[in-house]
């Protein structure tokens, strides 16, 4: 059986502990949406077709009078999880609607395109800063044996700054290019 991106996530949420759906998107939401999201829209079908290839197992759990389902991994789900860490990665996107913008921003003048630079500093920017809150929380966690969730947040929160720097240099010279022609 051939297995989705989100159903690796899923594996990858189950592999210390049995959560629900839920409880999955909540984590995800907190963890991996910087740079690999994941909707229920496509955990819920993904948790089914997962339990009928018996990659994980569910166990009612409920809440008060709320239905609730943990779904935990079993140990052919584990081995499918380590497999696919074992392979090198197949798959690099990157979807910007900023830079898909500015790509086609030929069609304007200079100073609209250093607008959506600058709304793409902000952004960026605002994301190496919350990334930056969630480190000294993620360093105590390291203390459990565990260094990688840590160095994909640093990964992050360096990538993002970079970014926005990148964003700030590029609407400087568009802001200069802009200046330049206007004195034409």
């Amino acid at each position: 059986m051939e297995l989705s991106p989100t159903a690796y996530v899923i594996l990858g949420m189950i592999s210390r502990e049995p959560r629900s759906g839920y409880e999955i998107k909540s984590l995800v939401d907190e963890t991996t949406r910087f740079f690999w999201a994941a909707s229920y829209g496509q955990i819920y079908p993904e948790l089914k077709r997962l339990s009928e290839a018996g990659l994980v197992e569910g166990v009612e759990a409920p809440r008060g009078d709320r239905k609730r389902t943990l779904h935990a991994i079993t140990a052919e789900g584990e081995r499918e999880l380590k497999d696919w860490l074992r392979r090198a990665p197949q798959t690099f996107e990157m979807r910007e609607e900023g830079l898909l913008k500015l790509f086609f921003s030929g069609v304007l003048p200079p100073k609209d395109a250093a607008e959506t630079l600058g709304w793409m500093h902000e952004q960026r920017a605002g994301t190496a800063a919350r990334l930056r809150e969630l480190e000294p929380g993620a360093s105590e966690k390291r203390d459990g044996g565990d260094p990688f969730p840590l160095m994909v947040l640093q990964a992050g929160i360096e990538f993002n700054e970079w970014f926005a720097d990148w964003c700030e240099r590029m609407e400087a010279r568009l802001r200069d290019a802009a200046a330049t022609e206007g004195s034409k």
